[in-house]
This record gives C-alpha cells, structure tokens and sequence, in this order.
C-alpha cells in the first residue's frame, strides 16, 4: 500500500496484494518467509516502476506472536512456524502448572492463548531443537522484514508485547521467566517503541527493487503488530468507546493509560497489548471471521465458491438464533472441516445442528455478534463504566450484515469503517516519524475527514437479549483455548 498525505488527510492506493498461504512441511505448519519477501520487493519494484517521486518512508505491520531464528550472519535458520500448528497442544496448561497463573498474568498482563510465543519457545526447548542454540536472533515477522529493509536487528514493542514474556509493567523481556523454563535468551534484541526510524533503507535492496534516491528513504517501525496500527488509525475513539479490529481475529477492546491487571482481568482471560503514543490496548481475542473463511475454503474444496454476497443473501432467508457457538471453542481454532466441526459442536450441546450453507453462516455471524456483547459488558465491569458506542475497522468492517448483528445484539450504535485502519495507522506513524504530523490525535483527525464511515442503530432488542441468555448458558463453563 502506498499512502500520501498530512494534516489535510490521507490517500492510500493499494500496489501489490498477494495470498499468505502456510506450507506443510514435515507434518508441522510454516509460514513462506522467502516468498513473503520476494513478494515485498515485488510491490517496491511496482511503486519504483510507477512513480518518479522518491518514498520518505517505508514501515512494516504484520500479525503477531509468530517469529524467526537467524544465525549471525542474518540467515534464516528454518521456516517460521504457524502459529496454529499443533505443536505448541497441551503446552500452556504445562507451563502453566511450573510458573503459576497469576504470576504469569501479574508480569506479561497477556490473555492465555495456546500459541503464544512463550508457549512456541517452550515447545522448541523441550524439543532439545538446536536451532535455539544456534540462533543469534530472535525477530518477530515484521521485525524480520524491517531488518531486511534496513539491516538493524530489533524487536517493535506493540509485538514485543505478544509473546507472553514481556513486562507489561517494566517494559522489558521477562528473562527470569524464560530461565526457569530453560529457554534461553541470548538472542533476544533491544525493543524500541512504535514511530523510531531504524535507519535508511540498504542500498543493495534499493538497487535490487529500482528505487530512487535509495539514501533518503526510511524505514520506520509504525505499531508493528497489526492491531495497534489498525487501532492508531480508528478515528473517535475515547475512553466510553469500544474497538473491533475484524478480520481473521477479532480484537475487542478499549485503549487506555495504564495495564489493568486485576483478578477479574485474570479470571475474565483478558490482554493487555502495548499500543502506539505510551497506551495500551485492553482487549480480548475473539475468533472472529476465521469460522467463514474456513467454511468458504472447505465448501469451495466440494466445488462450491459462495461469495461474501452470495453467503449475506442465503443468512437472509434462514431462522435466527436456532443454533449458536462459542467462537473461542477449541473446536474451532483449526479444525480440518468448520462446517462439520460447527454441527458436532451444535449437536454435542442439545442445539438444533445447522443444515443448509445459510444455517452455518448465519450461526457463525450471529454468535460473533453475541460474543462482541459479552466481551463488552465484561470490559465495562473491569473498567467501572459504561461503553456506548463501537467502532468496527478492518475488512469485517465491510460485512453490513455482521455489523447490524452487531448493534443488535450489543444493544448500541455501531460505527464502521475505514476498511483499511492498519494501512492508515501505519502511515499516520510514518508521518509523525518524518516530521510531517505532530501527535497521534492529529493524525487520527487527518484520517476521519478522508474516509467515510457507516453507522448502525440497534433494534430487535427482545429477540437479541433471549438469544444472549442462552449464548450466556452456553459459554458459562467454556475451557480456555
């Protein structure tokens, strides 16, 4: 993506989009790192072969958690590893049982996943794999682009944040942590905040891509976990307001000053992420439109391609609320079937097991709605306030029909939009960086007086709230992922 732009607003035109599939590989699941930077300098190239004005800067946002192993001369030591590849089953209860919930809650204030970083780490060290001890660094995936645009070894806060081996408090890696799980440490590096400029871009990749001017471009760390960019460039937001990042995941949460890191934070499984401009980011990961995807992919293997319209339009014509999920089960987190998975799941707990392609979706979309409710009352109870609006950004943003579920079954009015908040947030961190935007409220400003945004009011109250205290009943006793 390209953005353009200051204090008048921003302008964003796409270059290069390009599929992030994983590979199998020896019975484990891997990212193509070489392909995902071959196919990076191919959108460089593409800006250097339709533009004549030098770039100011280049910055890198990425998912989280997953991670690289260099040695010391910088070469990739193996694949990264997929974060839901299953080799990481079974290792957070364990680690779990050595270190102590609360303690691990109390010094990284992060939510228990199953594939968190520390939980991959481990995985490799009980493994005795010697690429740990061979590794000189340690970089999460957009930390590893960034070194391979600038040379400079280091990892971004928001991501650092992640990995479930940062203090939250004192905003360092948790060495002790690692040591008494017997991993090591030697290559973690320095962690920088979001907007430092880690040099100018290498020569050597200029020459190769075709940019100009190669010694004045440079490369900036904006808020590289896509979630703190995608939330530095939601517009309006405030204490009383609640964030959707929509995607694959969804994260629902609020930005404040300060980690909350209570018993009820604990017990209620809750995430505190560093976030851009000295916040943090309270949130729940939510499965979010992963459970379409997967069911997309899978019908779509049988012959049968549905569109997102074509899916919006069958939902339309089934009945609602007959069946319904907890979209964090673990059933859902990578089955090799969503659909069937979605109908054992309705069938094992006495539920009406969707038949038709608009049953699957329609259960999926309103039970994501549902669980947007429970997520938001359980932040109201952890901040002692009421939370009135919504804000949706990201590619779900563009799903009306999710977004009036949405307002529907939270019971408040729904804002969406922009599509691409991360891509903004990224470029407004850019901007601060270089000089060309002084603070963050600023730059969200830019962005609203660009980009149009729909708003939603809620309605069917009645209907939503019965549905909601069985969606209650049915999560009541659900087992941490």
């Amino acid at each position: 993506m390209m953005g353009r732009g200051g204090e008048q607003g921003f302008e964003l035109e796409e270059l290069h989009r390009f599929a992030n599939t994983p590979l199998n590989k020896d019975g484990h699941l891997h990212w193509d790192a070489p392909r995902l930077w071959s196919e990076i300098k191919k959108g460089l190239s593409i800006y250097a072969t339709r533009y004549k004005e030098p770039l100011t800067s280049i910055g890198v946002d990425t998912w989280a958690v997953d991670y690289v192993l260099l040695n010391e001369a910088g070469e990739l030591l193996e694949l990264p590893y997929y974060y839901r590849d299953h080799r990481t089953d079974g290792l957070m209860q364990e680690v779990v049982a050595k270190i102590g919930k609360n303690r691990l809650f109390a010094e990284t204030g992060l939510q228990f996943l199953p594939f968190n970083t520390l939980y991959q780490l481990y995985s490799q060290t009980k493994a005795n794999d010697a690429n740990l001890v061979k590794a000189a660094t340690f970089l999460m995936i957009p930390d590893w682009i960034n070194f391979r645009l600038s040379g400079r070894r280091v990892v971004e806060y928001t991501n650092a944040t992640t990995t479930q081996f940062f203090k939250v408090k004192e905003k360092r890696w948790a060495t002790e942590l690692l040591e008494e799980l017997g991993i090591g440490h030697h290559f973690l590096p320095e962690v920088v905040q979001p907007g430092t400029v880690l040099g100018k871009l290498l020569p050597q990749v200029a020459q190769e891509v075709g940019l100009r001017q190669a010694t004045q471009i440079l490369i900036v760390a904006p808020g590289t976990h896509d979630t703190a960019s995608a939330v530095a460039g939601t517009p309006y937001l405030d204490q009383h307001r609640v964030f959707i990042s929509s995607g694959t995941w969804s994260l629902v949460g609020v930005e404040v000053a300060q980690p909350v890191l209570s018993s009820q934070a604990l017990d209620l499984n809750f995430t505190n992420e560093g976030g851009v401009a000295n916040t943090i980011r309270l949130l729940k990961n939510v499965m979010g439109l992963w459970l379409v995807q997967e069911c997309q992919r899978v019908w779509r293997e049988e012959g049968r391609n549905y569109s997102w319209p074509d899916l919006l339009k069958l939902v339309k014509h089934v009945t609602s609320f007959e069946s319904l999920i907890d979209p964090d089960a673990p059933d859902f987190l990578n089955p090799p079937n969503m659909p069937e998975a979605i109908r054992v799941y309705c069938q094992r707990t006495g539920q009406r097991v969707p038949e038709g392609v608009g049953e699957v979706i329609g259960c999926c979309l309103e039970s994501l709605a549902l669980k947007y409710r429970l997520v938001v009352e359980q932040l109201e109870v952890l901040l002692g306030y009421t939370l009135d609006t919504i804000h949706v950004v990201g590619g779900g943003s563009q799903n009306e029909l999710l977004c009036q579920f949405t307002a529907d079954g939270c019971g408040r009015e729904v804002i969406s939009g922009p599509v691409e908040a991360t891509t903004l947030g990224n470029v407004m961190i850019q901007a601060i960086s270089t000089g060309q935007l002084p603070d963050l409220t600023t730059g969200r400003t830019a962005i609203k007086t660009r980009f149009s945004l729909k708003h939603y009011l809620p309605s069917q109250s009645n209907e939503w709230n019965k549905a909601f205290e069985r969606f209650k009943r049915l999560t009541a006793h659900a087992p941490v992922l």
